[in-house]
């Protein structure tokens, strides 16, 4: 039995734990370029020849060179794709669901509550102007009426009534957005399609329509997956509906942004100003218009749940064990497109492809949305 062969895109596990887990059961690991890591422009002929005879695909997110239908063709006998993130935007997955081949994502609470905890951060920066606030007393200037800022909860001593936050997504970041205001008294709405009501009440949102949210929130709040459904979602339309005093903040995906769209309503006040952490192609573009709108917009380079203990560390381990799952014939716990299993199972099911007589350990903690 020959070696399986590995193909790891834009690794990220500095320490190589990982790496040398997947050796130790006899995996040939491929890492392309020296190990790259997110490159840059169209690498499709490149990670095509790369993943050929590959049994799995493992890695973080690879926005311009995403794993194409003719990528995975070219390994006849791939099972599997696992990421490190808990995004999947970047796999075709209809195209590995047609192909037989699972996709595995990890949403760790590293990862998902790192972005909750950076899209608080984001909110409160920009609604105290924390930054505008910091470079006026340095350059000599003191209490601008300028950089008053605003308070966000209800009380009780008078009549001001709190903003409200509007969540676009109630999946596992946006409740747990929910569960970090809660203390503040604010009003929080929310729109899903896919949650049921029990989740909205059990986490103290109200449900809403889209139109309704953009219309009454004060603060919008992205937190949903790239599909066909959501790309571009928020467009010139959508901005148009929102308070000119709101703020946008988008900790999701960039292509569910229309960025052209976003630069024009602040530069033109339709909306106050914006946080964005995720764009449609990164790095951003150099002559991007959300480069040059200065305090208004707060950029940050898709890094809001790399924090020290957390960010892709616990993914990457979850991605390695699915993938050793998944060559030993079982299936992960994590699987993203669940209506593949069977078929998977009729083809790969008990069948390993190791090397190693050793028990597959299990990553911990995956199960349904936290509450």
């Amino acid at each position: 039995m020959s070696d399986p062969k590995v193909f790891i895109f834009a690794p990220v596990d500095q320490a190589d734990e990982c790496h040398q887990k997947l050796e130790k059961f006899g995996c040939e690991l491929s890492m392309g370029q020296a190990g790259w890591h997110s490159p840059q422009g169209d690498n499709e002929q490149d990670m095509i020849k790369m993943a050929q005879g590959a049994t799995a695909l493992m890695g973080t997110s690879i926005r311009s060179s995403p794993i194409t239908k003719s990528i995975m063709e070219s390994s006849p006998n791939l099972r599997v794709v696992a990421k490190c993130t808990v995004g999947t935007d970047d796999i075709d997955v209809e195209a590995a669901t047609e192909l037989g081949i699972l996709v595995c994502h990890a949403p760790t609470e590293s990862n998902c509550y790192g972005v909750a905890e950076g899209t608080v951060a984001f909110i409160l920066a920009t609604l105290k102007k924390l930054y505008q606030r910091d470079v006026a007393v340095k350059s000599g200037n003191w209490r601008d009426p300028s950089l008053t800022g605003q308070y966000l909860g209800r009380r009780t001593t008078d009549d001001y009534p709190g903003l409200t936050l509007g969540l676009i997504g109630l999946g596992r970041i946006g409740a747990r957005v929910a569960q970090l205001f809660a203390p503040w008294r604010m009003r929080i709405i929310a729109t899903d399609p896919y949650i049921d009501d029990e989740r909205f009440i059990r986490n103290g949102v109200e449900k809403v329509d889209m139109d309704t949210l953009l219309r009454e929130s004060d603060i919008v709040s992205m937190h949903c997956v790239n599909t066909k459904e959501t790309s571009k979602l928020m467009n010139a339309e959508q901005f148009a509906k929102m308070k000119p005093t709101a703020i946008f903040v988008n900790t999701s995906r960039g292509a569910n942004v229309d960025e052209i769209a976003l630069a024009e309503a602040l530069e033109t006040d339709v909306i106050s100003a914006a946080a964005i952490d995720a764009f449609a192609d990164e790095p951003i573009d150099t002559n991007s218009r959300l480069k040059k709108l200065g305090d208004k917009v707060i950029l940050s380079p898709h890094m809001v749940s790399s924090n020290q203990a957390s960010g892709l560390g616990p993914g990457y381990k979850w991605a390695t064990n699915a993938v050793l799952q998944a060559l030993a014939g079982e299936v992960p716990n994590n699987v993203f497109n669940p209506e593949v299993i069977e078929r998977w199972k009729e083809r790969f099911g008990g069948t390993t492809t190791l090397t190693a007589n050793e028990p597959i350990p299990d990553h911990p903690g995956y199960g349904p949305p936290n509450p």
